[in-house]
C-alpha cells in the first residue's frame, strides 16, 4: 500500500509538471516580484538602516524571507487548477479511479513544491548576483530545497481546502489574495520577531511561513536557527494539509 501511495503521488506530480513544459515563460513573469523586493526594498532599506539585524547587512537578512514569499505566492492559488478540473469534469473521473484522494492531493502539493524550487532558485541566483552571502554547502542547499517543498505543499493543501469550502474560482481569488500578505507580514520575512507588538509575535509563532523562513534563513546564511523544530512544524503542517484537503475533495467535486 505505502508503495502504491508512493507511486500514485509520483505519477500525479510527472502529470502537474508536464503542464509547465507548455508554459514556460510563468517562471519569467513570476520571477518579476521577488526580483523587485530584492532590487528596490532590499537595497533601499540596507542603505536607511532603520531594521536593525545586528552585523548581518538587511539584504542578506531579507533574501531568505523573499524566497519563502515567492514560494508561498506560487502554492496559495493553486486551488484555482482544481476548480477549473472539476468544471472540466477531470475531477470527478479521477476521484473513481483506485488512487487515494490523499495520493491526488500530495501529487499536486508536491507540484507546488517543485515548482517553488525553480521559483527559489531563480531567486538564489539574484541574491547572488547582489552580493548576499549565501552558504555553497551542497548538504545545505539540499535542504533549502527541501523546506521550500514542505513550505509550498502546506500553502498548496490550503489553497485546495478552501476551494473545497467556497467552491469557485471567485471566492477563491478573493480569500486567497486577502491571506497572502498577512501571512507574509505576519511572518519573520522581512524584521527580526523581536520588533512585533506581542498579539503579531503570536500569531507568528503559528504561521508555518515563520518556520520556513527560519529554516531558510538559518540554512543560506547561517544565523541562528532551530532546525529540528522548523523541519517538524512543515512536515506536519504539510501532512495534516493533505489529509483535510483529501477529505474535502468529494465536496468540491459535487
Amino acid at each position: 500500500m505505502p508503495r502504491l501511495f508512493v507511486s500514485r503521488v509520483a505519477t500525479m506530480c510527472l502529470v502537474e509538471l508536464q503542464k509547465l513544459r507548455h508554459d514556460r515563460s510563468e517562471l519569467v513573469t513570476r520571477a518579476i516580484q521577488p526580483a523587485l523586493w530584492l532590487l528596490v526594498f532590499g537595497e533601499t532599506f540596507t542603505r536607511l538602516r532603520v531594521i536593525p539585524t545586528g552585523s548581518l547587512p538587511y539584504l542578506d537578512y531579507l533574501a531568505p524571507g523573499i524566497l519563502a514569499q515567492s514560494a508561498l505566492f506560487v502554492s496559495i492559488f493553486y486551488g484555482i487548477q482544481i476548480i477549473w478540473e472539476r468544471d472540466a469534469g477531470v475531477l470527478s473521473k479521477l476521484l473513481v479511479t483506485p488512487t487515494p484522494r490523499a495520493a491526488l492531493v500530495a501529487g499536486k502539493a508536491f507540484a507546488a513544491g517543485v515548482r517553488a524550487v525553480l521559483q527559489a532558485l531563480v531567486v538564489l541566483v539574484l541574491s547572488a548576483l547582489l552580493g548576499v552571502g549565501l552558504t555553497a554547502n551542497p548538504l545545505r542547499l539540499l535542504t533549502v530545497l527541501l523546506v521550500v517543498v514542505l513550505g509550498s505543499a502546506f500553502f498548496c493543501c490550503l489553497s485546495i481546502t478552501i476551494a473545497g469550502l467556497v467552491l469557485t474560482r471567485e471566492r477563491l481569488m478573493g480569500i486567497g489574495q486577502a491571506i497572502t500578505m498577512p501571512l507574509f507580514f505576519a511572518s519573520n520575512a522581512l524584521y527580526p520577531v523581536q520588533l512585533m507588538p506581542g498579539w503579531l509575535q503570536v500569531i507568528n509563532h503559528v504561521n508555518p511561513l515563520s518556520y520556513e523562513v527560519d529554516a531558510l534563513r538559518g540554512l543560506l546564511i547561517g544565523t541562528p536557527a532551530t532546525l529540528p523544530l522548523d523541519l517538524a512544524v512543515l512536515v506536519g503542517a504539510a501532512a495534516l494539509g493533505v489529509g483535510v484537503a483529501a477529505a474535502l475533495l468529494p465536496r468540491l467535486a459535487r
